[in-house]
């Protein structure tokens, strides 16, 4: 996906657009660098680095899990192997007791450009059926684990990237980061990119997303309400608000997280007939009781996720 939204274009000729490619495995030992490139760091694994994916990598520092998407020279395409591997991913990390925070990023020059095209030519309707399919339980894991997922966007994320960045709890992005849902460009609508989109950006500017196929920037991507914060320092602003998030019960988090998707599809008398038991199961939990007697005595609490 070229920078202004298109599919296509080469890595080393950013301004010469083309269609995508079969196909080619990321370059082992590169780390992700201060502004979302690559560093080059031999062929060492730091300690805290998980294998055994082809096109992701796992990372845990502390209670913080960074999954990086690291197919760079195809800009993080998203085929039907690169997803599989992320829900395996984020279906593991729901289980992990020990996570807290999930960072998604992206390695190279793209955070991500959306499906894979070279591998949709020519295909029946079958395996698009299975191909989104995929990609419908991959949106919907990631918002149903219960650990908050910041998408940190360092460059464009369009179509299906587009759509895996709104679908992330938070997105912190740079002031170089684009978001597009260009599909009307090359027919083929962005249906299942819209439903993430709608869902954290007004109408208008979603139809006019979906309908122009041309990208917007951070700061207009940040008035719309699909980032949190457009920031210079990507990692430090992440870190920060990764730490901040790991402070609190990880039984709160994941009771808030459910119950906010859950309550956003219902009516206002709904929500709040939901809410409110939600709130008072919520209150007689070790963790609640634990943090409101803390608060009432001026300590810390001392969180057992119970």
């Amino acid at each position: 996906m070229g920078e202004d939204g298109r599919y296509g274009g080469r890595d080393n000729a950013p301004t010469q657009e083309g269609p995508m490619t079969s196909d080619t495995q990321a370059t082992t030992g590169e780390a992700i660098g201060s502004t979302g490139g690559l560093e080059q760091s031999g062929n060492e694994q730091s300690g805290n680095e998980q294998s055994g994916y082809e096109h992701i990598r796992l990372e845990r520092d502390g209670a913080i899990t960074t999954v990086t998407m690291n197919r760079p020279a195809k800009r993080n395409a998203l085929s039907r192997d690169h997803m599989l591997e992320l829900l395996d991913a984020f279906t593991g990390i729901a289980d992990d007791r020990a996570c807290r925070v999930v960072v998604l990023r992206g390695a190279g020059p793209a955070f991500c450009a959306g499906h894979d095209i070279a591998e949709m030519v020519g295909r029946d309707k079958a395996f698009y059926d299975e191909l989104f399919d995929v990609c419908a339980r991959l949106m919907l894991t990631i918002q149903s684990i219960p650990q908050p997922v910041i998408a940190a966007v360092h460059a464009l994320a369009t179509a299906a990237g587009c759509q895996l960045a709104a679908t992330c709890d938070l997105v912190v992005a740079t002031p170089q980061a684009k978001f597009a849902t260009p599909g009307v460009k090359i027919g083929l609508f962005c249906s299942t990119p819209m439903v993430a989109l709608s869902r954290a950006v007004g109408q208008k500017v979603a139809m006019h997303m979906l309908l122009t196929g041309e990208p917007i920037d951070a700061q207009a991507a940040h008035a719309a309400g699909l980032v949190n914060e457009v920031t210079d320092d990507l990692d430090g602003t992440v870190a920060t608000l990764a730490d901040r998030l790991a402070q609190s019960s990880p039984l709160v988090l994941g009771i808030g997280k459910e119950a906010f998707y859950r309550q956003a599809a219902m009516s206002t008398p709904e929500a709040y007939a939901y809410t409110k038991g939600v709130m008072a199961d919520n209150a007689v939990r070790a963790d609640a009781q634990e943090g409101m007697d803390a608060f009432v005595t001026k300590r810390s609490p001392t969180w057992t996720g119970a």
